[in-house]
């Protein structure tokens, strides 16, 4: 393997491991500890609204990263790709689709019930968005299960 392709590869891992990495940091740790800690729902909702944008932030730049890069590879590699490189590429849309629900439709509706007070509306939605981060999660982990397994198969 080459140097580019081997650099390439490190961004591309660095960048699904702060996606999926930081999407179990925040369902199974940061979500927990608020739920714990802050016994006023407008404080955990606002603090999950908060620390939300943060991390979609960094979603958007690895989701750069991971199709620049994972474009990139598939350009440079000679030959047919593997059926598992296939699968990564369809499952790493599929998140980057739900990704987008969840920033575009539903994290501005989180947004509008926390500025309005509205915190049934927003647990509601904080609710969707969890659910949606879990499948995400999910996939994610399965994209590594793939990445690993696959090229045995």
């Amino acid at each position: 393997m080459n140097i580019l392709i081997t650099a390439l590869l490190c961004l591309h891992l660095l960048a699904a491991a702060l996606w999926v990495g930081g999407m179990a940091t925040i369902q199974l740790c940061v979500r927990p500890a608020a739920l714990q800690t802050l016994e006023a729902p407008p404080l955990r909702l606002s603090l999950m609204a908060a620390t939300l944008q943060r991390f979609f932030a960094l979603v958007l730049g690895a989701i750069v990263v991971l199709l620049l890069s994972g474009l990139a590879m598939w350009q440079l590699s000679p030959g047919s790709m593997h059926w598992s490189v296939h699968a990564m590429a369809g499952l790493g849309l599929l998140m980057m689709g739900l990704f987008g629900h969840i920033r575009w439709a539903l994290f501005p509706r989180l947004q509008q019930a926390c500025a309005a007070q509205t915190w049934p509306v927003a647990a509601a939605v904080l609710n969707k968005i969890r659910q949606l981060v879990a499948i995400n999660l999910g996939l994610g982990c399965l994209v590594f299960v793939v990445a690993i397994v696959g090229r045995t198969l």
